[in-house]
């Protein structure tokens, strides 16, 4: 328990300041929406689902550790058997335009991508990827990440000598049935564009060897890199996985008409197995907005099928909306929840009630 009260005054008044709701745990490890972008004045409500879990203030370089003298929610049980409420709260104030970075101190949590923030700019993902150890964030506008693609089951392990270069490698990988051998000791890196004039991957269907990357930069307008499976092209594998994969997301990349930098996201392949991507903006994976990486062409589940089969749910899967900045933005009215700012005041537990919810999107 934090012992003082800081009131915080915001240069807009309280008719105009905004209220976002915040769900954090209750099912996946995450934060739903896990980022938004507040103006000052603005309040952040974050309601605690199951397990138990925290809103614990970090950095950009450390997102792991808490950051001197951020806030702090401290953890809020929830019983499992609670799924219909009252669930625990906790209320912070922004208090400008500067990013703050949040994550659950719980456990392996944040290193399992549990992770918030407000006003992040391009650099959600490079914070996302650096708490799962995956990243190394750039210091110049755009966000240049590495992440690393989770496989499906049916990967076996094999081991093959492979000569190039004047080197003979005896390497140990995993190989996804009916997918090609490592061919070379060297490694690649795929460029791929996505979006710009159309709502595409450029190139949508690459083979990709064993420690090569996959670089996605990221055009106009607002696009991700999320990885699903086959059966659900439209969803995050995060999401559908019922063994606890926990899937990539480049999360949204907003790219003004005028832009000249463009920010990336990078995979790292580990095996041989497929790995399928969709662009989770509203509509687009319906629109056939997919790609994928050493998909089996001479099988049934090959890139045309995944594509095929993203059209046909026509998206249906895929079930947020979002904001012009990729983030589902909820208005709410508080009757009191704990509250923080960056100095980790925390004084009042209470509920919070959902009124409205804003979603708007650049397409």
């Amino acid at each position: 328990m934090f012992s003082s009260l800081f009131l915080a005054f915001s240069v807009v008044s309280l008719a105009q300041a905004v209220q976002f709701n915040v769900t954090v745990g209750g099912g996946p490890l995450r934060y739903d929406p896990q980022f938004v972008n507040a103006n000052p004045g603005d309040t952040i409500i974050f309601t605690f689902k199951q397990s138990n879990h925290t809103a614990s203030q970090s950095t950009l370089a450390q997102p792991c550790v808490q950051a001197s003298n951020g806030f702090d929610s401290g953890f809020m049980p929830v019983s499992s058997s609670n799924t219909n409420g009252p669930f625990p709260a906790a209320q912070y104030t922004v208090q400008d335009m500067n990013p703050v970075w949040v994550y659950c101190k719980q456990g392996d949590h944040c290193q399992q991508g549990m992770v918030f923030a407000i006003n992040p700019g391009t650099q959600f993902a490079a914070f996302q990827a650096a708490a799962m150890g995956n990243t190394t964030v750039s210091s110049s506008s755009s966000a240049s990440v590495t992440a690393t693609a989770t496989a499906p089951t049916g990967v076996i392990t094999a081991t093959a000598t492979i000569t190039g270069g004047g080197q003979t490698v005896t390497t140990t990988y995993g190989s996804f049935p009916g997918s090609a051998a490592p061919t070379s000791v060297t490694s690649t890196d795929h460029k791929v564009v996505v979006g710009g004039s159309t709502l595409t991957y450029t190139p949508s269907n690459i083979t990709a060897q064993i420690g090569d990357t996959v670089t996605f930069q990221f055009m106009q307008k607002n696009h991700t890199a999320t990885q699903s499976t086959f059966a659900d092209p439209c969803r995050s594998l995060t999401l559908t996985s019922t063994s606890g994969q926990v899937g990539f997301d480049s999360g949204f990349m907003a790219v003004a008409s005028n832009a000249t930098t463009f920010p990336t996201y990078t995979i790292q392949i580990n095996n041989t197995a497929p790995i399928w991507v969709y662009c989770k903006q509203s509509g687009h994976c319906g629109q056939g907005m997919v790609f994928s990486v050493n998909a089996v062409e001479s099988g049934a589940n090959n890139f045309a099928a995944f594509k095929a089969q993203a059209i046909r749910l026509n998206g249906t899967s895929s079930s947020t909306s979002t904001t012009s900045t990729g983030v589902q933005a909820t208005q709410t009215k508080s009757s009191g929840a704990v509250k923080m700012n960056d100095r980790g005041t925390r004084v009042l537990v209470g509920i919070v009630g959902v009124v409205s919810m804003a979603g708007m999107f650049l397409a």
